[in-house]
């Protein structure tokens, strides 16, 4: 077989080329016993470039025709590249941006952010088979096969989850999406609607269709209870083991403001720091439905709702064309669509729990209570099949008088309260799920002016933010 050494290399050049070689050898393998051996495919490239050369790796700067050998060096730059970004984003570090207003007040809407996969440890690709650079869509299709599944791992990391923690995870709800409405999740869609309906209306609900672990959305919340835990959530207050938790800087809930006078204007609004997407002025209908005084239209009386932290509901009621500030309050005809759905539990937002928040090998007794609380955690998330039969619970076919848990479970909320779509309303984040910690925010834009945030730039992301 031909050989393709090097043209004109001197014994010097040699040797370092074959040390270079012995060292991306020796950090191959050693990378592929930590992150999976399925990367020792890329050893034996290795060990030709440095050492063998029975691969003509210069064909292409090496080409006659110029154009060929510009082409030919581009794609090999553009796949070294890729290669090289594909491992870093898998395995150490990985952008995000924040999609949502669930953390306003701690992370923006716009708010691009770098996720450190080391804090909580790297989780070994699930779907292996996928684009680079792509998460679960790309030229509106799916950017993965998933006929290739691999079992969940993960590389112990740098810490464990803890209390407060902001943490960026697939969305667990999202195992089954509904492609034209991802919010509400299919699960809500489906209770709202039935199943049957969502299924059936493609045309309004769009093509119904399920997504392996990794490849679920991301999300970013605030985790508020770890496994073992018990939470409870009185009045907006949440409690963890029956002791009121510290609340996050910037908590915030909405709140019906009245004014007489005076008008929550532009000056006013970005002097509270609260976007036009988060305000609605109310009618006098809607006012009368709240039972708040009405004025009459010459007194130049207005009606908002809008979200404040307490920093800012301390500043707005000092002003003195406020009437009245009330907190929005949730309508228990609401409660049959917070987690678990349609339990008869009439938990709300501001009043949920007390529910145990799963633990590994954590066993529970298989009653009405613990299936209606942990069924969703034993059949989609454990995979196992539950059945009642003659007043008989079955795992896998097998009687069943209680089950042990296989994971840890996490409970996570978003510090915007009232305006976040969180645990309260789609259950537990299993620790096969988790992804990694926002460390910092490297870029932000406003997603309603389009300019750039350039105070946040580069902001480190903590618990205290």
């Amino acid at each position: 077989m031909t050989r393709y050494l090097p043209q004109d290399e001197t014994s010097k050049g040699r040797m370092l080329r074959y040390a270079l070689g012995s060292f991306w050898i020796l950090a191959g393998i050693l990378f592929a016993l930590w992150a999976g051996l399925f990367w020792l495919i890329l050893v034996p490239f290795v060990l030709d470039y440095y050492f063998l050369r029975y691969i003509n790796w210069s064909w292409a700067s090496n080409h006659p025709n110029r154009v060929v050998r510009f082409v030919g060096t581009l794609l090999g730059d553009i796949v070294f590249v890729l290669l090289a970004v594909t491992i870093l984003q898998l395995y150490f570090f990985q952008n995000f941006m924040i999609p949502t207003s669930s953390l306003e007040k701690t992370l923006l809407t716009g708010d691009y952010v770098v996720v450190n996969k080391f804090s909580y440890g790297v989780r070994k690709p699930m779907t292996p088979l996928s684009l680079p650079l792509a998460h679960n869509t790309a030229f509106g299709h799916e950017s993965y096969l998933d006929w290739l599944k691999l079992d969940y791992e993960r590389i112990e990391g740098t810490g464990k989850v803890e209390h407060n923690d902001l943490v960026v995870f697939n969305f667990p709800a999202g195992d089954t999406v509904a492609l034209k409405m991802t919010n509400p999740d299919y699960q809500t869609l489906c209770h709202v609607y039935s199943r049957t309906v969502v299924h059936e209306r493609s045309d309004y609900f769009g093509e119904v269709i399920t997504r392996p672990v990794d490849k679920r959305d991301y999300y970013v919340k605030r985790c508020v209870a770890l496994p073992g835990d018990t939470l409870q959530i009185i009045n907006n207050q949440v409690y963890i083991n029956s002791v009121k938790a510290s609340n996050p800087k910037h908590l915030q809930f909405n709140y019906y403001v009245q004014t007489i006078g005076h008008s929550l204007g532009a000056k006013v609004l970005e002097a509270l720091d609260i976007s036009k997407s988060d305000i609605r002025e109310l009618n006098n209908l809607e006012a009368r439905k709240l039972g708040l005084e009405l004025f009459s239209d010459s007194e130049n009386a207005h009606l908002y709702n809008l979200p404040l932290t307490q920093e800012m509901f301390d500043k707005l009621k000092k002003e003195p064309y406020v009437k009245t500030i009330k907190i929005e309050e949730d309508d228990m005809s609401h409660s049959s669509l917070y987690y678990p759905l349609n339990s008869g539990f009439n938990w709300t937002r501001e009043n949920f729990g007390p529910l145990v928040i799963p633990k590994k090998g954590m066993t529970i007794s298989l009653n009405d209570y613990n299936i209606k609380c942990y069924r969703r955690c034993i059949e989609a998330y454990e995979l196992h099949r539950l059945e009642q039969k003659n007043g008989v619970y079955l795992i896998d076919g097998k009687e069943a008088s209680n089950y042990t848990f296989e994971m840890d479970y996490y409970f996570m909320m978003g510090d915007n309260r009232h305006n976040s779509a969180d645990s309260r309303v789609w259950g537990f984040v299993p620790e096969d799920h988790i992804v990694g910690k926002p460390v910092f925010i490297f870029f932000s834009k406003n997603q309603e002016t389009g300019s750039i945030r350039w105070s946040r730039l580069f902001t480190r992301i903590t618990k205290d933010l």
